[in-house]
C-alpha cells in the first residue's frame, strides 16, 4: 500500500468516528424553536403523534461505548493504513508477512495438531478411506472449507459448476483422477465456433446435438448439424460424441449438461465458447488434506 493510501484510509477512518461522535452531541442539543421535553411535537400520522423525548439513556452509553470500542482496536491492530497496532498482530501469510506473523503461527500449530490425523488417513487407500465414516464426516468439513462455496454444500451443483454426486465426470472419476483434480486444478476451453459455422451452421450443430440426447428436433437441420459436427468436433467429443476424459470434453449424448440444456444455452456454447477453470488446491491443501478430500468425494458416487 502506497504512503497516500495509507494516509487516505487512516484520515477517513478516523474522521468518521469522529464525526459519529460529533452528530449525536448535534442531535442532542436543544434549539430555539424546539418543543418543550416530553411535549408533543406537531407531527402526526395516522392517529399517531410523536414527543420531543430524548434519547433513552443507555443507548447514548452504548453508542459511546462503540466509539471507545473503535479508537481501542485501531490502537491495538491493524486498521488505519500501514499501522500495524501496537499489538504486532498481522493476518497476512508467510509469503508476505514472515514466519512471525499471526498466521503462519496459527498455520503452524494447527499442522503440528492435525496435521498427523490427516497423515495416518493419507496412508489408506482412497476406495477404502470412502467407506471409514470419521474420515468421510473429516472430509465432508474440508468440502464445507474449501469447495461448497462452487460445487454446494449437497455437492450437486448448479449451472457452469459439476454435480459431484453423481457418476458423470469430465476428467473420469477414479480416485486418482479426482485427487489430481483437486490438487491440480482444471482448465476446460471450449471454443467458440460462431465464426466458421455462421448463424445458420450453429442452429444446424445445436439441433444434432439436442438430437444426441434424445430430444424430438427437426430432421434435416439435425442431418445437416451431424455433418458439420463431424467435421469440427469429432476432435474433442469424438464421432460417437460421447467425449474425452483426457480432455475433459463431455459426453453430449447424455442429458446431462454443465451450462444448460435449452436450445439458446447450446447455441451460445457453440456460437462463444466456454471457458471453465478448478483452481489448484495443492498449496494450500497439501498432499495428506487433498487425499482425505478425494475420498469423500468419491464416496459421494461410490
Amino acid at each position: 500500500m502506497s504512503n497516500f493510501f495509507s494516509w487516505w484510509i487512516s484520515i477517513i477512518t478516523v474522521v468518521n468516528i469522529v464525526a459519529c461522535y460529533w452528530l449525536i452531541r448535534w442531535t442532542m442539543k436543544k434549539r430555539p424553536d424546539e418543543a418543550e421535553t416530553g411535549s408533543v411535537t406537531g407531527h402526526s400520522w395516522d392517529g399517531l403523534e410523536e414527543y420531543n423525548n430524548p434519547l433513552p439513556r443507555w443507548w447514548l452509553w452504548l453508542f459511546y461505548i462503540t466509539i471507545v470500542f473503535g479508537f481501542a482496536y485501531l490502537t491495538l491492530y491493524p486498521g488505519l493504513g500501514k499501522w500495524q497496532g501496537v499489538a504486532g498482530w498481522s493476518s497476512g501469510n508467510t509469503l508476505y508477512a514472515g514466519e512471525g506473523s499471526q498466521y503462519a503461527m496459527e498455520m503452524a500449530k494447527a499442522d503440528a495438531d492435525y496435521g498427523p490425523i490427516f497423515a495416518k488417513f493419507a496412508e489408506t487407500p482412497i476406495p477404502t478411506l470412502a467407506k471409514d465414516e470419521k474420515a468421510v464426516q473429516a472430509g465432508e468439513r474440508l468440502f464445507g472449507s474449501y469447495c461448497s462455496q462452487c460445487h454446494g454444500a449437497d455437492a450437486k451443483g448448479t449451472t457452469s459448476y459439476p454435480n459431484l454426486s453423481d457418476n458423470d465426470w469430465l476428467y473420469g472419476g477414479s480416485p486418482e483422477a479426482i485427487k489430481s483434480s483437486i490438487m491440480n486444478g482444471r482448465q476446460g476451453v471450449m471454443p467458440a465456433f460462431g465464426a466458421p459455422l455462421g448463424e445458420k451452421g450453429v442452429e444446424d450443430v445445436a439441433t444434432y446435438v439436442q438430437s444426441l440426447s434424445g430430444r424430438p428436433v427437426d430432421e434435416a437441420s439435425a442431418a445437416r448439424g451431424k455433418e458439420k459436427f463431424m467435421q469440427m468436433c469429432v476432435a474433442c467429443h469424438g464421432p460417437d460424441a460421447k467425449g474425452n476424459q483426457l480432455l475433459g470434453a463431455p459426453n453430449l449424448t447424455d442429458t446431462i449438461w454443465l451450462h444448460g440444456s435449452s436450445a439458446g444455452a447450446i447455441k451460445d456454447t457453440i456460437s462463444k465458447g466456454r471457458t471453465n477453470k478448478m483452481p489448484a488446491h495443492n498449496v494450500f491443501l497439501g498432499n495428506d488434506k487433498s487425499h482425505l478430500l478425494a475420498a469423500y468425494i468419491y464416496s459421494l458416487s461410490n
